[in-house]
Protein backbone atom coordinates (compact mmCIF):
# COMPACT_ATOMS: atom_id res chain seq x y z
CA UNK A 1 0.00 0.00 0.00
CA UNK A 2 1.41 3.40 -1.02
CA UNK A 3 1.09 6.57 1.06
CA UNK A 4 -1.61 7.88 -1.28
CA UNK A 5 -3.59 4.64 -1.06
CA UNK A 6 -3.37 4.70 2.74
CA UNK A 7 -4.60 8.30 2.89
CA UNK A 8 -7.47 7.46 0.54
CA UNK A 9 -8.51 4.39 2.53
CA UNK A 10 -8.54 6.06 5.95
CA UNK A 11 -9.87 9.43 4.74
CA UNK A 12 -12.96 7.62 3.46
CA UNK A 13 -13.75 6.24 6.91
CA UNK A 14 -13.05 9.57 8.63
CA UNK A 15 -15.44 11.22 6.16
CA UNK A 16 -18.16 8.83 7.27
CA UNK A 17 -17.29 9.42 10.93
CA UNK A 18 -17.29 13.21 10.52
CA UNK A 19 -20.63 13.15 8.72
CA UNK A 20 -22.30 10.99 11.38
CA UNK A 21 -21.04 13.16 14.27
CA UNK A 22 -21.93 16.43 12.52
CA UNK A 23 -25.44 15.29 11.55
CA UNK A 24 -26.11 13.89 15.02
CA UNK A 25 -25.05 17.10 16.78
CA UNK A 26 -26.92 19.33 14.32
CA UNK A 27 -30.07 17.24 14.80
CA UNK A 28 -29.74 17.42 18.59
CA UNK A 29 -29.33 21.21 18.43
CA UNK A 30 -32.39 21.62 16.18
CA UNK A 31 -34.54 19.47 18.45
CA UNK A 32 -33.43 21.18 21.66
CA UNK A 33 -35.39 24.11 23.14
CA UNK A 34 -32.77 25.50 25.51
CA UNK A 35 -31.66 28.25 23.13
CA UNK A 36 -33.43 30.75 20.90
CA UNK A 37 -34.31 29.50 17.48
CA UNK A 38 -31.94 31.88 15.72
CA UNK A 39 -29.00 30.64 17.77
CA UNK A 40 -29.82 27.08 16.88
CA UNK A 41 -30.05 28.00 13.21
CA UNK A 42 -26.70 29.77 13.39
CA UNK A 43 -25.10 26.72 15.00
CA UNK A 44 -26.67 24.32 12.49
CA UNK A 45 -25.65 26.64 9.65
CA UNK A 46 -22.06 26.67 10.90
CA UNK A 47 -22.08 22.86 11.12
CA UNK A 48 -23.52 22.63 7.60
CA UNK A 49 -20.76 24.96 6.37
CA UNK A 50 -18.19 22.71 8.04
CA UNK A 51 -19.60 19.70 6.21
CA UNK A 52 -19.59 21.61 2.91
CA UNK A 53 -15.99 22.74 3.42
CA UNK A 54 -14.98 19.20 4.21
CA UNK A 55 -16.80 17.82 1.18
CA UNK A 56 -15.47 20.42 -1.26
CA UNK A 57 -11.87 20.75 -0.10
CA UNK A 58 -10.90 18.83 3.03
CA UNK A 59 -11.97 15.46 1.70
CA UNK A 60 -9.89 15.78 -1.48
CA UNK A 61 -6.85 17.04 0.40
CA UNK A 62 -7.07 14.25 2.97
CA UNK A 63 -7.30 11.57 0.28
CA UNK A 64 -4.32 12.92 -1.65
CA UNK A 65 -2.24 13.61 1.45
CA UNK A 66 -2.05 17.32 0.58
CA UNK A 67 -0.35 19.52 3.17
CA UNK A 68 0.65 23.17 3.02
CA UNK A 69 -0.96 26.58 3.11
CA UNK A 70 -4.16 25.47 1.36
CA UNK A 71 -4.73 22.62 3.81
CA UNK A 72 -3.90 24.92 6.74
CA UNK A 73 -6.46 27.44 5.46
CA UNK A 74 -9.12 24.71 5.34
CA UNK A 75 -8.35 23.68 8.93
CA UNK A 76 -8.47 27.28 10.18
CA UNK A 77 -11.79 27.70 8.39
CA UNK A 78 -13.13 24.61 10.17
CA UNK A 79 -11.95 25.98 13.53
CA UNK A 80 -13.65 29.34 12.87
CA UNK A 81 -16.92 27.63 11.93
CA UNK A 82 -16.62 25.36 14.97
CA UNK A 83 -16.13 28.41 17.22
CA UNK A 84 -19.17 30.04 15.62
CA UNK A 85 -21.32 27.01 16.40
CA UNK A 86 -20.02 26.87 20.00
CA UNK A 87 -20.71 30.58 20.56
CA UNK A 88 -24.25 30.10 19.26
CA UNK A 89 -24.95 26.83 21.11
CA UNK A 90 -22.35 25.49 23.62
CA UNK A 91 -23.55 21.93 22.97
CA UNK A 92 -21.67 22.16 19.65
CA UNK A 93 -18.48 21.65 21.69
CA UNK A 94 -19.00 17.93 21.10
CA UNK A 95 -17.91 18.54 17.51
CA UNK A 96 -14.36 18.42 18.89
CA UNK A 97 -14.46 14.66 18.39
CA UNK A 98 -14.91 15.24 14.65
CA UNK A 99 -12.68 18.27 14.20
CA UNK A 100 -9.51 16.90 15.82
CA UNK A 101 -9.09 13.95 13.39
CA UNK A 102 -9.51 16.37 10.47
CA UNK A 103 -6.67 18.52 11.81
CA UNK A 104 -4.27 15.57 11.88
CA UNK A 105 -5.31 14.52 8.38
CA UNK A 106 -4.52 17.90 6.82
CA UNK A 107 -1.69 19.40 8.90
CA UNK A 108 1.74 18.10 9.84
CA UNK A 109 2.29 16.89 13.39
CA UNK A 110 3.86 20.04 14.91
CA UNK A 111 1.27 22.58 13.70
CA UNK A 112 -1.50 20.02 14.29
CA UNK A 113 -0.68 19.83 18.01
CA UNK A 114 -0.85 23.63 18.26
CA UNK A 115 -4.20 23.73 16.44
CA UNK A 116 -5.61 20.96 18.65
CA UNK A 117 -4.75 23.05 21.72
CA UNK A 118 -6.34 26.13 20.10
CA UNK A 119 -9.56 24.35 19.20
CA UNK A 120 -9.84 22.96 22.73
CA UNK A 121 -9.53 26.50 24.15
CA UNK A 122 -12.57 27.72 22.20
CA UNK A 123 -15.05 26.68 24.90
CA UNK A 124 -13.07 28.13 27.87
CA UNK A 125 -12.68 31.43 25.98
CA UNK A 126 -16.39 31.58 25.22
CA UNK A 127 -17.27 30.82 28.85
CA UNK A 128 -14.76 33.44 30.02
CA UNK A 129 -17.21 36.01 28.66
CA UNK A 130 -20.49 34.20 29.09
CA UNK A 131 -20.02 32.08 32.25
CA UNK A 132 -16.76 32.85 34.12
CA UNK A 133 -17.54 30.38 36.90
CA UNK A 134 -17.27 27.50 34.44
CA UNK A 135 -13.86 28.49 33.05
CA UNK A 136 -11.82 26.35 35.47
CA UNK A 137 -13.85 23.24 34.70
CA UNK A 138 -13.65 24.08 31.00
CA UNK A 139 -9.85 24.33 31.21
CA UNK A 140 -9.57 20.94 32.92
CA UNK A 141 -11.77 19.41 30.25
CA UNK A 142 -9.78 21.20 27.54
CA UNK A 143 -6.48 19.84 28.87
CA UNK A 144 -7.83 16.30 28.99
CA UNK A 145 -9.42 16.69 25.56
CA UNK A 146 -6.24 18.14 24.05
CA UNK A 147 -4.10 15.35 25.50
CA UNK A 148 -6.55 12.75 24.21
CA UNK A 149 -6.67 14.45 20.83
CA UNK A 150 -2.89 14.52 20.51
CA UNK A 151 -2.67 10.86 21.48
CA UNK A 152 -5.41 10.06 18.95
CA UNK A 153 -3.52 11.98 16.28
CA UNK A 154 -0.31 10.09 16.98
CA UNK A 155 -2.25 6.83 16.80
CA UNK A 156 -3.93 7.75 13.51
CA UNK A 157 -0.66 8.75 11.88
CA UNK A 158 1.16 5.70 13.22
CA UNK A 159 -1.52 3.35 11.91
CA UNK A 160 -1.30 4.94 8.48
CA UNK A 161 2.51 4.78 8.50
CA UNK A 162 2.47 1.12 9.53
CA UNK A 163 0.06 0.25 6.76
CA UNK A 164 2.15 2.19 4.26
CA UNK A 165 5.29 0.35 5.41
CA UNK A 166 3.49 -2.98 5.27
CA UNK A 167 2.20 -2.21 1.81
CA UNK A 168 5.65 -1.20 0.63
CA UNK A 169 7.16 -4.40 2.03
CA UNK A 170 4.50 -6.45 0.26
CA UNK A 171 5.13 -4.55 -2.98
CA UNK A 172 8.89 -5.10 -2.61
CA UNK A 173 8.30 -8.80 -1.94
CA UNK A 174 6.13 -9.08 -5.04
CA UNK A 175 8.77 -7.24 -7.07
CA UNK A 176 11.45 -9.58 -5.68
CA UNK A 177 9.37 -12.62 -6.59
CA UNK A 178 8.82 -11.28 -10.08
CA UNK A 179 12.54 -10.53 -10.42
CA UNK A 180 13.45 -14.01 -9.16
CA UNK A 181 11.03 -15.56 -11.62
CA UNK A 182 12.53 -13.48 -14.44
CA UNK A 183 16.10 -14.36 -13.48
CA UNK A 184 15.17 -18.03 -13.12
CA UNK A 185 13.59 -17.98 -16.56
CA UNK A 186 16.64 -16.27 -18.05
CA UNK A 187 18.94 -18.75 -16.31
CA UNK A 188 16.87 -21.63 -17.69
CA UNK A 189 17.01 -20.16 -21.18
CA UNK A 190 20.78 -19.66 -20.88
CA UNK A 191 21.26 -23.21 -19.60
CA UNK A 192 19.18 -24.62 -22.42
CA UNK A 193 21.12 -22.60 -24.96
CA UNK A 194 24.38 -23.86 -23.48
CA UNK A 195 23.07 -27.43 -23.57
CA UNK A 196 22.02 -27.13 -27.20
CA UNK A 197 25.35 -25.50 -28.08
CA UNK A 198 27.13 -28.44 -26.46
CA UNK A 199 24.93 -30.93 -28.29
CA UNK A 200 25.59 -29.25 -31.62
CA UNK A 201 29.31 -29.03 -30.96
CA UNK A 202 29.58 -32.66 -29.86
CA UNK A 203 27.45 -34.13 -32.64
CA UNK A 204 26.66 -32.11 -35.73
CA UNK A 205 29.85 -30.03 -35.82
CA UNK A 206 32.05 -33.08 -35.30
CA UNK A 207 30.12 -35.03 -37.90
CA UNK A 208 30.44 -32.29 -40.50
CA UNK A 209 34.15 -32.02 -39.71
CA UNK A 210 34.50 -35.74 -40.37
CA UNK A 211 32.66 -35.46 -43.68
CA UNK A 212 34.86 -32.57 -44.82
CA UNK A 213 38.01 -34.42 -43.77
CA UNK A 214 36.98 -37.59 -45.59
CA UNK A 215 36.06 -35.79 -48.79
CA UNK A 216 39.20 -33.64 -48.82
CA UNK A 217 41.43 -36.65 -48.16
CA UNK A 218 39.84 -38.86 -50.77
CA UNK A 219 42.27 -40.09 -53.44
CA UNK A 220 41.28 -42.09 -56.50
CA UNK A 221 42.21 -45.44 -54.97
CA UNK A 222 40.26 -44.89 -51.74
CA UNK A 223 37.47 -42.72 -53.16
CA UNK A 224 34.68 -45.27 -52.88
CA UNK A 225 35.62 -46.20 -49.31
CA UNK A 226 35.92 -42.56 -48.24
CA UNK A 227 32.65 -41.62 -49.92
CA UNK A 228 30.93 -44.52 -48.17
CA UNK A 229 32.26 -43.31 -44.83
CA UNK A 230 31.15 -39.76 -45.61
CA UNK A 231 27.64 -40.95 -46.50
CA UNK A 232 27.44 -43.00 -43.30
CA UNK A 233 28.62 -40.03 -41.23
CA UNK A 234 26.05 -37.79 -42.91
CA UNK A 235 23.29 -40.28 -42.12
CA UNK A 236 24.41 -40.44 -38.49
CA UNK A 237 24.42 -36.65 -38.37
CA UNK A 238 20.87 -36.64 -39.69
CA UNK A 239 19.81 -39.09 -36.98
CA UNK A 240 21.52 -36.96 -34.34
CA UNK A 241 19.72 -33.87 -35.65
CA UNK A 242 16.34 -35.55 -35.41
CA UNK A 243 17.07 -36.84 -31.91
CA UNK A 244 18.30 -33.41 -30.84
CA UNK A 245 15.20 -31.67 -32.13
CA UNK A 246 13.01 -34.24 -30.45
CA UNK A 247 14.92 -33.77 -27.14
CA UNK A 248 15.75 -37.47 -27.07
CA UNK A 249 18.92 -39.31 -26.11
CA UNK A 250 21.69 -39.42 -28.73
CA UNK A 251 20.82 -41.57 -31.70
CA UNK A 252 23.82 -43.82 -31.00
CA UNK A 253 22.41 -44.77 -27.60
CA UNK A 254 19.09 -45.76 -29.13
CA UNK A 255 20.90 -48.44 -31.14
CA UNK A 256 22.57 -50.20 -28.21
CA UNK A 257 24.27 -49.84 -24.85
CA UNK A 258 26.77 -47.17 -23.86
CA UNK A 259 29.62 -49.64 -24.40
CA UNK A 260 28.34 -50.50 -27.88
CA UNK A 261 28.11 -46.81 -28.75
CA UNK A 262 31.65 -46.10 -27.54
CA UNK A 263 32.96 -49.08 -29.54
CA UNK A 264 31.20 -47.80 -32.67
CA UNK A 265 32.76 -44.38 -32.13
CA UNK A 266 36.21 -45.95 -31.79
CA UNK A 267 35.72 -48.11 -34.88
CA UNK A 268 34.60 -45.16 -36.96
CA UNK A 269 37.50 -43.11 -35.62
CA UNK A 270 39.97 -45.77 -36.79
CA UNK A 271 38.29 -46.08 -40.19
CA UNK A 272 38.37 -42.32 -40.74
CA UNK A 273 41.86 -41.56 -39.40
CA UNK A 274 43.80 -44.79 -39.59
CA UNK A 275 44.76 -44.35 -35.93
CA UNK A 276 44.36 -47.45 -33.80
CA UNK A 277 41.62 -47.03 -31.18
CA UNK A 278 40.91 -49.80 -28.66
CA UNK A 279 38.09 -50.01 -26.13
CA UNK A 280 38.43 -51.91 -22.88
CA UNK A 281 35.88 -52.38 -20.11
CA UNK A 282 36.36 -53.31 -16.45
CA UNK A 283 33.74 -54.16 -13.90
CA UNK A 284 30.25 -55.37 -14.64
CA UNK A 285 28.53 -53.45 -17.40
CA UNK A 286 25.09 -52.15 -16.41
CA UNK A 287 22.43 -49.77 -17.63
CA UNK A 288 22.94 -46.19 -16.45
CA UNK A 289 20.61 -43.19 -16.25
CA UNK A 290 20.19 -41.63 -19.68
CA UNK A 291 21.72 -38.33 -18.58
CA UNK A 292 24.86 -40.11 -17.36
CA UNK A 293 25.19 -42.16 -20.55
CA UNK A 294 24.82 -39.00 -22.65
CA UNK A 295 27.59 -37.24 -20.72
CA UNK A 296 29.96 -40.22 -20.99
CA UNK A 297 29.29 -40.74 -24.70
CA UNK A 298 29.71 -37.05 -25.51
CA UNK A 299 32.96 -36.98 -23.55
CA UNK A 300 34.27 -39.96 -25.52
CA UNK A 301 33.26 -38.30 -28.80
CA UNK A 302 34.90 -35.01 -27.84
CA UNK A 303 38.10 -36.71 -26.67
CA UNK A 304 38.40 -38.65 -29.93
CA UNK A 305 37.72 -35.48 -31.92
CA UNK A 306 40.51 -33.70 -30.06
CA UNK A 307 42.89 -36.56 -30.88
CA UNK A 308 41.88 -36.33 -34.56
CA UNK A 309 42.40 -32.57 -34.70
CA UNK A 310 45.35 -31.89 -32.45
CA UNK A 311 47.23 -34.91 -31.12
CA UNK A 312 49.00 -36.46 -34.14
CA UNK A 313 48.81 -39.71 -32.17
CA UNK A 314 49.57 -43.26 -33.30
CA UNK A 315 47.10 -45.01 -31.00
CA UNK A 316 44.26 -44.26 -28.59
CA UNK A 317 43.03 -46.37 -25.67
CA UNK A 318 39.53 -45.96 -24.27
CA UNK A 319 38.57 -47.44 -20.90
CA UNK A 320 35.10 -47.78 -19.39
CA UNK A 321 35.44 -48.77 -15.72
CA UNK A 322 32.25 -49.74 -13.88
CA UNK A 323 32.47 -49.43 -10.08
CA UNK A 324 29.62 -50.08 -7.61
CA UNK A 325 28.82 -46.37 -7.21
CA UNK A 326 30.41 -44.72 -10.22
CA UNK A 327 31.53 -45.09 -13.82
CA UNK A 328 34.87 -43.85 -15.10
CA UNK A 329 35.77 -43.03 -18.70
CA UNK A 330 39.46 -42.73 -19.58
CA UNK A 331 40.71 -41.73 -23.03
CA UNK A 332 44.51 -41.88 -23.42
CA UNK A 333 46.59 -41.09 -26.51
CA UNK A 334 50.32 -41.06 -27.29
CA UNK A 335 50.23 -37.81 -29.24
CA UNK A 336 52.11 -34.56 -28.81
CA UNK A 337 50.12 -33.39 -25.79
CA UNK A 338 49.56 -29.81 -24.67
CA UNK A 339 49.55 -27.56 -21.63
CA UNK A 340 46.06 -27.87 -20.06
CA UNK A 341 46.47 -24.56 -18.22
CA UNK A 342 47.01 -22.70 -21.48
CA UNK A 343 44.51 -24.62 -23.56
CA UNK A 344 41.77 -22.65 -25.27
CA UNK A 345 38.98 -24.57 -26.95
CA UNK A 346 39.43 -28.33 -27.39
CA UNK A 347 35.87 -28.68 -26.08
CA UNK A 348 37.17 -29.00 -22.52
CA UNK A 349 34.84 -26.32 -21.19
CA UNK A 350 31.87 -28.12 -22.68
CA UNK A 351 33.03 -31.42 -21.20
CA UNK A 352 33.37 -29.84 -17.78
CA UNK A 353 29.94 -28.27 -18.06
CA UNK A 354 28.42 -31.64 -18.94
CA UNK A 355 30.23 -33.30 -16.04
CA UNK A 356 28.83 -30.69 -13.65
CA UNK A 357 25.30 -31.47 -14.83
CA UNK A 358 25.58 -35.01 -13.42
CA UNK A 359 27.88 -34.12 -10.49
CA UNK A 360 30.86 -35.70 -12.21
CA UNK A 361 34.53 -34.71 -12.16
CA UNK A 362 36.73 -34.19 -15.21
CA UNK A 363 40.53 -34.26 -15.09
CA UNK A 364 43.01 -33.66 -17.88
CA UNK A 365 46.62 -34.83 -17.69
CA UNK A 366 48.93 -33.78 -20.48
CA UNK A 367 52.37 -32.39 -21.19
CA UNK A 368 53.91 -31.37 -24.49
CA UNK A 369 55.25 -34.43 -26.35
CA UNK A 370 53.98 -36.89 -23.73
CA UNK A 371 50.40 -37.61 -24.78
CA UNK A 372 47.11 -36.76 -23.12
CA UNK A 373 44.82 -38.54 -20.69
CA UNK A 374 41.25 -37.36 -20.17
CA UNK A 375 39.41 -38.93 -17.26
CA UNK A 376 35.75 -38.43 -16.41
CA UNK A 377 34.20 -40.02 -13.32
CA UNK A 378 30.44 -39.87 -12.79
CA UNK A 379 28.45 -41.16 -9.81
CA UNK A 380 25.95 -43.76 -10.95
Amino acid sequence: MTTGEAHTRYARWWDVYFGIVAVAIATAILLSDGHPRWRRLVAVGAIAAMMALQGLAGRRMARTGTVGHAALAVVIGQIVLFATAVVAVPFATWLLFAVIPLIFQLVEMGPAIVLVIVVNLVTPVVDLVRNPSAVLADLIVAIISAATGVWLGFWIIRVIEQNVERGQLIAELEDSRAENARLSHEAGVAAERARLAGEIHDTLAQGFTSIITLLQAADPELRDERLALAVRTAKENLAESRALLAALAPAALSEGSLLDSVRRQATRFTEETGISATVRVTGEERALPTAVEVVLLRAAQEALTNVRRHAAAREVAVLLAYAPSSVRLVVRDDGRGFDPAAAVGFGLNGMRARADQVHGTLSVHSDPDSGTTIELEVPA
